[in-house]
């Protein structure tokens, strides 16, 4: 027996009590009902005893049909490349589920997400206060039930109800919603000591699109470019979850060469954003220099991406069954990226010897790794601060399952150490390119996928450039979406920014957020 069928085996065993219908679907995905009594003790048991991380949780309204809401939690499990999917059904009345916020964080923020979208209040929930609901929503509006209307807006112009820091010498800086850049609103409240920053709030949220509604009714082919444009820097990480998900409902495979070509993009939407990245953290340190160089890099991968794609930022390369573009020419793509990775490799060393950027990246911003671990923090950020996690490795899909990489992870949780992680899997991804393009099978690019079966659930998880993103989707009975859920890692590494700022000193803010750099556009959704 495997590693993961023996975790799911003991799994089943020890919490066979507490849920009705268990049952494995695709071979690492442990599904079950639960019911209200029993969801914590089960979810507890989970995070506690079995090593997973709440992942995603998401709510359905399913009135129409069965009278009631039904709640989904998706559980992953930290190294071993096993699921655990729990469903609750609510009553469509007045409904409830017990809070599990006292056992882990993030569950304490997509139970505010639920009880602002969908109105299933969390009970016992510690923090009563909005997340995503906009302070002129009327008390009854819900935007993800299926009646929701949209109703006349009213700003009544009460402020949010922000915590206050009190004290002698004690003075608070607001800064946003509106930036002094091409960036979507966002608010963070610092409150200071002179120059040190002893705490900081957070208020995002000002510019919900209602993404996840707009899938609703939609073809799974015609919902690719809305995942594309969750964030726009993440065009592939978040077309691949979603076309994967609609695939594994399907019960589709993509062929051995589609899975390839997306591993690619995959790896060049990788490279060009670290690569900015790390150019944007040495400006913010007075590096202008090298800053512009980084740009002229990341302008060279942009042009791989056009080559390929017809697109710099890579959209209209992924599909539902498969990809859209061809690699014709592999030697001249990994001609281009060795080329800009050089060039890369040799500007991130100039900066990291530069003492004067070292003083700025050192010591500065730290996460620790407890604090990371207890807001379940993804990608980089996690990897920064000693969380040894990567989805390509850890629950890897084709055509990772079959590539030798290394996986970079440093403990000192500062921004040098985010840096580092950024220049380490530059390295990284270049070899998974050249592994990739050294051997392209040579099947067909698409794959036929049939109609999506109702009442179905299913779900893909993709390491993106930042993190782990989740797509959780679920048709109608004529094949088209019901429902989508999606999580980018930035919902959860976002509050984590605020608990790396106190004792810094305020200019080094903008420097601390560009080590983050975490999406407005894939958290306000």
């Amino acid at each position: 027996m495997s590693g993961t069928h023996a975790a799911m085996a003991v799994l089943a065993d020890r919490l066979a009590s507490l849920v009705r219908n268990a049952r494995v679907v695709r071979g690492c995905e442990w599904h079950a009902v639960v019911d209200a009594p029993s969801l914590v003790p089960v979810a507890a048991s989970l995070l506690a005893d079995h090593g997973a991380s709440l992942v995603l949780m998401a709510a359905d309204d399913r009135r129409a049909a069965t009278g009631s809401f039904h709640v989904h939690y998706l559980f992953a499990h930290h190294r071993d490349d096993w699921f655990a999917h729990l469903t609750l059904a609510v009553p469509g009345g007045d409904p409830a589920v017990p809070s599990l916020a006292a056992h882990d964080y993030p569950a304490s923020r997509f139970e505010r997400e639920v009880r602002d979208l969908m109105g299933i209040v969390p009970a016992g929930h510690p923090d009563p206060r909005p997340l995503v609901r906009h302070g002129f929503w009327p008390g009854d509006y819900y935007p993800l039930r299926k009646d929701a209307a949209v109703p006349d807006f009213c700003d009544d112009g009460q402020p949010f109800p922000f915590g206050e820091v009190a004290g002698d010498g004690v003075y608070e800086i607001p800064v946003g919603p509106v930036h002094a850049g091409i960036i979507e609103p966002g608010h963070f409240r610092f409150s200071a000591v002179g120059e040190t920053i002893i705490d900081v709030k957070q208020r995002l949220y000002f510019t919900h699109k209602g993404t996840e509604k707009l899938f609703e009714g939609r073809a799974p082919a015609d919902g690719v470019p809305l995942a594309e444009r969750v964030s726009g820097d993440s065009t592939v990480g978040h077309a691949w979850a979603f076309c994967a998900a609609v695939e594994a409902a399907c019960g589709v495979q993509v062929s051995a060469r589609a899975g390839a070509i997306r591993g690619v993009l995959l790896e060049l939407e990788r490279l060009y954003n670290h690569v900015a990245d790390v150019g944007m953290i040495v400006s913010d340190t007075g590096f202008a220099l090298a800053h512009a160089h980084a740009y002229r890099i990341r302008e060279r991968l942009l042009r791989v991406n056009r080559a390929i794609t017809g697109n710099r930022l890579l959209r209209g390369g992924v599909v539902v069954g498969g990809v859209a573009c061809d690699l014709e020419h592999p030697a001249e793509v990994l001609a281009e990226v060795r080329g800009a990775v050089e060039d890369f490799r040799e500007l991130a060393d100039l900066c990291l010897a530069n003492s004067l950027v070292a003083d700025r990246l050192e010591r500065t911003g730290v996460l620790s790794n407890q604090v990371a671990r207890d807001h379940g923090v993804r990608g980089y950020v996690a990897r920064a601060s000693g969380i040894d996690i990567d989805a390509r490795r850890d629950h890897p899909r084709a055509p990772y399952d079959r590539l030798s990489f290394r996986v970079p992870v440093f403990d000192t949780g500062d921004v040098r150490a985010r840096t580092m992680v950024r220049v380490e899997e530059v390295r990284e991804s270049a070899g998974l390119i050249r592994q990739l393009l050294g051997s392209l099978p040579d099947d067909g690019l698409v794959v036929e996928v049939p109609p999506m079966p109702a009442d179905a659930p299913a779900f893909a998880l993709i390491e993106g450039w930042r993190g782990a993103i989740v797509h959780w989707v679920s048709a109608a009975g004529d094949g088209t979406l019901d429902r989508v859920k999606i999580v980018d890692p930035s919902f959860l590494n976002w509050p984590a920014l605020s608990r790396a700022l106190p004792d810094n000193i305020v200019p080094d803010f903008p420097l601390c957020n560009k080590s983050f750099n975490q999406s407005y556009s894939g958290n306000d959704l």
